[in-house]
């Protein structure tokens, strides 16, 4: 990290999703509408499933996680640009912005093996479903969680180890509300070709190979259910049809920002909105209105919740 102290350029300034003050005054208010839910929607599912007993089981400890994760990525760029909006000063230092980036892509690795975590035990729960609870233990639980947070930090600093001796002179404008590598790479004043490469490289190529894996994998979960019983393949397709919708929405962007040859800012605003405003509130969505045990749960917690508030 000390060899970004000989860049000329402090900090940079996000341009952000629009210049007309109209319409930055829309996107305010809808924003904090959706963070709101983001935030209120996942703790709201990480609580449910660290409280409730009967939630006690693999598929809703990774779900609880994986809410855990869509809360914090929000986090890291929403509150951020709600308060750029808010106050005009749409700039962020040179640390601050490298430290977005390094978040981001832990966060964004954990989350890709946390959702090949819940492929896995989807899996194990269909099609070896008198094993299920010994070989989603506790045990395994925790070595897979700890195994998603260790990949994606290893991710992130093989990302910056990248970028991290780059040299900026200027210009210092991103045209986003947020730091992400592809832009950063670009303000360079070298040439940054082969260095986008390596990213494209490091995230592109995971996140297709991961989304491939994840598509196939279910796949042969369905294969493997109709195989032996084609009367339950509409009860797993509809199990899983909930997992293939997060996991598209999840890699789709991804996969347009690293691999996309023909990269237009508009696109990737709206892609950036998808993942950090419109996906985090989908998912609780996804899996608790799918979900008998989670909406009983949920209601439960919430009249508990009303009560203790009543009577202090």
């Amino acid at each position: 990290m000390s060899e970004t102290n000989d860049t000329d350029v402090s900090e940079f300034v996000f341009l952000g999703l629009s210049t007309s003050r109209p319409i930055q005054n829309f996107i305010l208010s809808l924003s904090t509408v959706f963070y709101v839910a983001i935030v209120l929607g996942n703790t709201l599912v990480v609580l449910t499933v660290a409280f409730d007993p009967h939630l006690h089981f693999p598929m809703y400890f990774l779900l609880g996680n994986l809410s855990f994760i869509d809360l914090c990525l929000s986090t890291l760029t929403v509150p951020k640009m709600i308060s750029d909006l808010y106050s005009g000063h749409n700039t962020i230092s040179f640390h601050g912005c490298v430290f977005q980036m390094f978040v981001l892509h832990v966060l964004g690795g954990s989350e890709m093996v946390v959702l090949i975590a819940m492929a896995w035990d989807r899996y194990v729960a269909i099609c070896k479903p008198l094993h299920y609870l010994t070989i989603m233990n506790p045990r395994t639980c925790l070595l897979l969680l700890s195994g998603a947070w260790v990949i994606g930090f290893l991710h992130s600093v093989v990302q910056l180890a990248f970028v991290i001796h780059l040299r900026f002179c200027g210009p210092n404008q991103i045209d986003s509300f947020y730091c992400d590598l592809p832009r950063f790479i670009k303000l360079s004043c070298k040439d940054s070709y082969r260095m986008e490469f390596m990213v494209a490289a490091n995230s592109g190529i995971i996140s297709i190979g991961t989304f491939f894996l994840l598509i196939v994998s279910y796949i042969f979960i369905l294969f493997t259910v109709w195989k032996h019983s084609s009367g339950d393949l509409s009860k797993a397709l509809s199990t899983l049809s909930a997992h293939i919708s997060v996991v598209v929405l999840f890699f789709g962007p991804c996969i347009f920002v690293y691999m996309w040859p023909f990269p237009t800012v508009p696109v990737d605003k709206f892609l950036a909105i998808l993942d950090f405003m419109i996906t985090p509130i989908l998912n609780p969505a996804i899996y608790t209105l799918r979900n008998k045990d989670m909406k009983v749960a949920m209601r439960k917690l919430s009249d508990q919740l009303l009560r203790f508030r009543k009577m202090s």
